[in-house]
């Protein structure tokens, strides 16, 4: 892949920025990480030593992500039962965190938010 197509690799620092941009979002540490919570509501951790990251995702979808995209998505055995998936940075450019972020974000995000922030709404259909 030559240099002009290879995807610049984000980092925790990338997370923090695009999730704390998000409305009425802040950070707290919990289980010894950062989490990112929306009007108090959990929708992003960034665990381990920040290779990752995890999201809220409906189940259906995050099993359809961890079988067509494995080496960018994966399930923890621990976040089984949930609706979560885990996404390798090394394997997401920034454009991608952003909708990724922002889908986890809707998800938590209270009706008060979401129709304050149409923008912010459910992607078209494709």
């Amino acid at each position: 892949m030559s240099r002009a197509h290879a995807k610049a690799q984000v980092t925790g620092d990338d997370v923090r920025r695009i999730a704390l941009a998000l409305p009425d979002t802040t950070e707290k540490i919990a289980w010894s990480m950062p989490t990112f919570r929306v009007a108090g509501k959990m929708f992003a951790t960034l665990p381990e030593d920040e290779t990752s990251i995890a999201v809220r995702c409906p189940k259906v979808e995050r099993d359809e992500l961890a079988l067509a995209e494995p080496d960018k998505f994966w399930i923890a055995d621990h976040e089984a039962m949930f609706a979560w998936v885990r996404a390798r940075l090394s394997a997401l450019d920034a454009a991608e965190l952003e909708v990724i972020l922002a889908d986890s974000w809707r998800q938590a995000a209270p009706t008060r938010l979401l129709d304050a922030y149409p923008e912010l709404g459910l992607p078209p259909a494709s």
